[in-house]
């Protein structure tokens, strides 16, 4: 890299304190930056990526930034752009989006069809039980989730270690390889094997892993302390000799383990990565001295943290406070009166966060609101990519783009209903996999025993060629390098225009205008939100794959949006990255938060996991804790959680009675 000359510091990095400035300018060695709640993060990575390309001369094309949500990958890049426009090209993007980008560009090498689509969490329970008729769904959708954990850890169905990890599990070894099978008899893919593939590809294949280590020379990893074993092995493989690697995270918010998040990624970088430097970004920008300390004391309990000391740059803030309540019923009277007070002080409904540890926990608050009065938001609800009406047209989609799905295919084919049963579709699928496993070939060439079957397996086999006829021929030959999902498509161009045909021609518009008139939903308004988000996409076979392509990673990689004027009812996990004036965190009783059988690891994730919930508030923050509790029917004694018990009382005003934790204390 070429030195710039000395002067005066470019202007975009007025404001950074010390420490940031040090994250932003370093270079040599690799970077650890340790970046507690609240710190800045996201200006320090936008603002390093920025730097690099103008003061470093370095092409944005050598930069791979990768993160975890599409939100956080969207504005990584469009903060970094507003400083330099040059990083439009830098690969800015989503450990999975990289991975799909990588598998497209190397199909043949990886074994998958180069049109594969995404199979999320419905596909692969489908997908498990085509595969092994015998389970039921729940069965199935447990397997599936398994073999997710096991793609995680980055073990294949050989691994010696399976055995011990899923011994919970019959036969769990032959179940994962008759489930890898059928999926790569379909040409297409998992969510977990878009990491695990190209995982494997660089470690085996020389040539490829040294055009990698050519092309990214700066390699930056966000929320690394989220990042799991596969996730772990890919930046290996990506890093080369003269790689520059920086990840940025907090192991004191890993708080995904049940993902396969291994919070000693984060801890033993400086192990891995040789010549590795660690800058802790120690400033909180969000939240008050009182609330930084409750929630230090916390998480200060755990044993082998990196450790750091938050300061907060807001003066003043009142002290947090822990409620003393009889039951449910008087913690969502509790958090009525909080909620009134503060509106009535002329704060917005949408300042306000109740947190818990379960989503059940919710439906005590969702019944006490309405009736008070206070409109709210309950994250984590059914999304638009998961509904009924939106999964059919993408299926029709996937089979176009891929014959060889099968999931797809038995999603579609008798749906609308076309007389065509179960026993003709695994004929079909029959011929299928004895053949080059092409769906659409297979049922043009089936001998179905009905006229009527007959007759709608010819109309889908025309609907499907009707739609082929929708798309246009490749223009020009995509550029080898270009990124998945960086489509410049006018808007209004022609994918939507297939998408409204498959609508209509399918019968799926009709279908669900009928189940609107019968249920009151809006299915129909939901298959024109499709419509208009397929417009961004040309009618073209590569348009047509980036579009499913960028829908399955928004469905499983999506963190929400809250802009409504309502309370957010959300759970402790899904906070992460948020923000709110006020927070309450509900149900702090042993037994639920922690439950009784956390240990170890366990419990200290669980520590983490209210570090993360406490550091959400800007302004106020209110603990609750429950005397009694409904559970099951039965209503129940609740002692207070243990991690009460480690707080210093002198951090916490308590209200509503007084609290023995000794009980707590002892466990």
């Amino acid at each position: 890299m070429t030195r710039p000359p000395t002067g005066a510091a470019p202007d975009y990095l007025t404001g950074l304190n010390p420490e940031q400035l040090a994250a932003v300018l370093h270079e040599g060695g690799n970077l650890l930056i340790l970046a507690g709640a609240g710190s800045g993060k996201t200006r320090v990575i936008t603002t390093k990526i920025a730097w690099l390309i103008r003061e470093r001369g370095l092409p944005p094309e050598s930069i791979l930034a990768v993160t975890f949500t599409n939100k956080a990958a969207a504005e990584m890049k469009e903060r970094a752009c507003r400083i330099e426009p040059a990083c439009e090209r830098a690969n800015l993007r989503t450990f999975h989006s990289f991975g799909a980008w990588l598998l497209r560009r190397n199909a043949d090498l990886a074994g998958v069809d180069k049109n594969f689509t995404i199979y999320d969490d419905d596909d692969s329970t489908s997908l498990m039980r085509a595969a092994l008729p015998n389970l039921n769904r729940p069965e199935a959708a447990r397997l599936a989730h398994a073999v997710a954990r096991a793609k995680d850890y980055h073990l294949t169905p050989d691994s010696p270690e399976l055995g011990s990890m899923f011994k919970s599990f019959h036969d769990f070894r032959r179940c994962y390889a008759d489930y890898e099978r059928r999926l790569r008899a379909t040409g297409n893919v998992d969510f977990g094997d878009l990491i695990a593939m190209p995982t494997r590809l660089l470690e085996t294949e020389q040539a490829l892993r040294d055009r990698l280590h050519s092309r990214f020379r700066v390699i930056l990893v966000d929320e690394y302390q989220d990042s799991n074993v596969a996730q772990f092995r890919l930046l290996k493989a990506l890093a080369g000799p003269d790689s520059y690697v920086c990840v940025v995270g907090d192991d004191d918010q890993s708080i995904y383990r049940f993902r396969g998040a291994e919070v000693q990624n984060i801890i033993n970088f400086p192990e891995i990565f040789p010549n590795t430097a660690t800058i802790r970004l120690e400033r909180n920008y969000r939240s008050y001295q009182s609330i930084l300390n409750l929630a230090s004391s916390v998480v200060a309990q755990n044993q082998g943290r990196l450790g750091k000391t938050l300061k907060a740059e807001r003066s003043g803030g009142r002290k947090p406070e822990l409620a003393v309540l009889m039951d449910g019923n008087e913690e969502a009277s509790y958090c009525i009166r909080l909620i009134d007070k503060h509106v009535r002080s002329g704060g917005s409904f949408s300042d306000i966060a109740i947190l818990y540890r379960t989503n059940a926990q919710s439906l005590a608050f969702e019944k006490a609101f309405p009736p008070a009065g206070i409109p709210y938001r309950l994250v984590g609800a059914l999304r638009f990519y998961e509904r009924e009406e939106v999964k059919d047209l993408l299926a029709f989609l996937a089979l176009l783009a891929n014959r060889r799905d099968e999931i797809a295919f038995r999603r579609v084919v008798n749906k609308p209903s076309r007389g065509i049963g179960d026993t003709s579709v695994d004929l079909i699928a029959e011929e299928a996999f004895a053949g080059d496993g092409n769906f659409i070939a297979a049922a043009a060439g089936a001998s179905l025993k009905t006229a009527k079957a007959r007759a709608g397996l010819s109309a889908f086999i025309a609907l499907l060629d009707g739609m082929a006829g929708q798309l246009t021929p490749q223009a020009a030959a995509e550029p080898a390098d270009q990124a998945a999902g960086q489509t410049n498509a006018p808007a209004g161009s022609g994918l939507a225009r297939l998408v409204e045909y498959c609508a209509k021609e399918s019968g799926l518009l009709d279908y669900h205008k009928n189940q609107d008139e019968i249920a009151g939903s809006q299915k129909t308004a939901n298959i024109d939100e499709l419509i208009n988000a397929a417009s961004d996409y040309p009618a073209t076979i590569t348009g047509l794959t980036d579009f499913l392509e960028a829908v399955e990673l928004d469905r499983a990689m999506s963190s929400g949006e809250l802009h409504a004027e309502a309370v957010t009812l959300i759970t402790m996990h899904n906070t992460k990255g948020l923000e709110f004036p006020m927070v309450v965190v509900t149900g702090m009783e042993q037994g639920l938060f922690p439950r009784d059988n956390e240990e170890g690891e366990d419990l200290e994730e669980q520590r983490r996991l209210l570090y993360v919930a406490l550091t959400r508030a800007k302004d106020e923050l209110y603990l609750t804790y429950c005397r009694r509790r409904l559970f099951r029917g039965r209503i129940l004694d609740c002692l207070p959680s243990r991690f009460l018990a480690e707080i210093p009382g002198k951090l916490l005003d308590t209200t509503g009675g007084k609290l023995d934790l000794s009980v707590s204390a002892a466990m």
